[in-house]
C-alpha cells in the first residue's frame, strides 16, 4: 500500500523531525463578509462566534476588530500576548503529548490577513521569534490580502516556511453566491497566480457538498485548484451547524447535506487525480457535540478516516 503524501511527511523530509501546526486565535481579528465590507453575516456555513480565542483574555477585547483600513491598533500588545500566550501552552502539549520537535504558528481563525501592515508585522515577527518555530501558516481570504503582504511574506520565505491558506471551496461563481461568500473564483485563481509567481507555499481548503452542487462540479474544483497550482490540499465536507444561515435552509428542508457515500466518491476520485506534488493536510472534517445538526457521520472523525481507507485500498493507497 502506498502512502498518499501528507503534509507531515513533506515537513518532517524537509525539516528531518515533527513538526506541527500550533493553532492560533487572535481577537480582532475578522472578515470582510462578516463586518459589511463585502457582505454581512458571513459565509451561510459559518457559525461566527465558535471563532473566539482560546484563551481568557479575549473578553477584554470584546468589540475590538481590525481591517485593512484600521488606521490604528490600540490592542496590539494585548494581542501580542494572546499570541504568546497560546503558543506556550499548545506546543507544550504537542511536545509532552505528540513528540513535536519544531513548530509552525498557524493563523487559523478568521482571516489573518485583515488588519493593517505594522499589526501582521508585529504578530508575525513575533510568532517567528518563538523557540523551534520554523515557520508560519496563514489562513486568509483571497479578497483580504494586500500586495505589501504578499511581498512581505515573499521575503520572510527565503529564511522561513511560510505558507497561505486560502479558502476556495468552490470555483463556481453561483455556488459562491449561495454561500454568501462575498468574492468570485476568479478572485481566488487571481490571487494563488500572485502568491506562487513569489515563490510562496499554498494551501487550498476545498468543500465538498456544496448547495446544489453535483459530484461533476466537487471534481472540477480540485482539478482546477491542482491546476492553479496549489502546494497542499485540505479536504472538508459541509456539515450544518446551530445559529447559521446553512442550519435554516436545513431546517426549512431546503438543504440536503452530502451523503458519506457521496463524499467518499468524490474524495477518492479527488485523491487519484491529484499531481503527487500536492501534499495532503485533510481529508475530512466534522464535529461530536451539540451544535451539529447534520450529517450525523461527521460526527466520529475515526470511523470517517477508517473508511476512507477502505475506499482508497483497491487503489493501493493508504492515508
Amino acid at each position: 500500500m502506498e502512502q498518499i503524501y501528507t503534509f507531515g511527511s513533506y515537513l518532517k523530509n524537509k525539516f528531518g523531525c515533527k513538526v506541527y501546526k500550533v493553532g492560533i486565535n487572535i481577537s480582532g481579528f475578522t472578515c470582510p463578509n462578516i463586518d459589511g465590507t463585502v457582505a454581512k453575516g458571513g459565509c451561510t456555513f459559518c457559525e461566527n462566534d465558535s471563532f473566539s480565542a482560546s484563551t481568557g483574555q479575549t473578553q477584554e477585547l470584546k468589540g475590538f476588530h481590525l481591517n485593512l483600513k484600521s488606521k490604528t491598533n490600540p490592542n496590539l500588545d494585548k494581542q501580542l500576548q494572546q499570541l504568546e500566550f497560546q503558543f506556550n501552552a499548545i506546543s507544550k502539549r504537542q511536545r509532552q503529548e505528540y513528540g513535536a520537535k519544531k513548530f509552525l504558528v498557524y493563523f487559523q481563525s478568521f482571516t489573518n490577513t485583515y488588519a493593517p501592515f505594522e499589526t501582521l508585522k508585529a504578530l508575525y515577527e513575533k510568532a517567528l521569534s518563538f523557540p523551534d518555530v520554523v515557520g508560519l501558516s496563514i489562513g486568509t481570504r483571497s479578497d483580504s490580502i494586500t500586495q505589501e503582504t504578499l511581498e512581505y511574506l515573499a521575503e520572510l520565505n527565503l529564511t522561513k516556511e511560510i505558507w497561505i491558506e486560502f479558502g476556495i471551496q468552490s470555483v463556481y461563481d453561483e455556488t459562491l453566491e449561495k454561500i454568501n461568500r462575498g468574492h468570485s473564483s476568479a478572485n481566488v485563481r487571481e490571487w494563488i497566480l500572485k502568491a506562487k509567481a513569489k515563490g510562496l507555499n499554498v494551501c487550498g481548503h476545498l468543500i465538498f457538498g456544496l448547495p446544489d452542487e453535483s459530484q461533476e462540479m466537487m471534481l472540477e474544483t480540485s482539478k482546477q485548484a491542482y491546476e492553479w497550482g496549489i502546494d497542499s490540499v485540505k479536504y472538508h465536507p459541509l456539515y450544518v451547524v446551530k445559529k447559521t444561515a446553512l442550519a435554516n435552509d436545513f431546517t426549512k428542508g431546503t438543504f440536503a447535506p452530502i451523503t458519506e457515500d457521496i463524499y467518499l466518491d468524490v474524495l477518492i476520485k479527488s485523491i487519484i487525480i491529484k499531481p503527487q506534488r500536492v501534499s495532503v493536510q485533510r481529508v475530512t472534517a466534522g464535529i461530536n457535540d451539540g451544535s451539529l445538526l447534520a450529517p450525523d457521520w461527521c460526527r466520529d472523525k475515526n470511523s470517517q478516516i477508517k473508511k476512507i481507507n477502505m475506499a482508497l485500498k483497491p487503489f493501493g493507497l493508504k492515508y
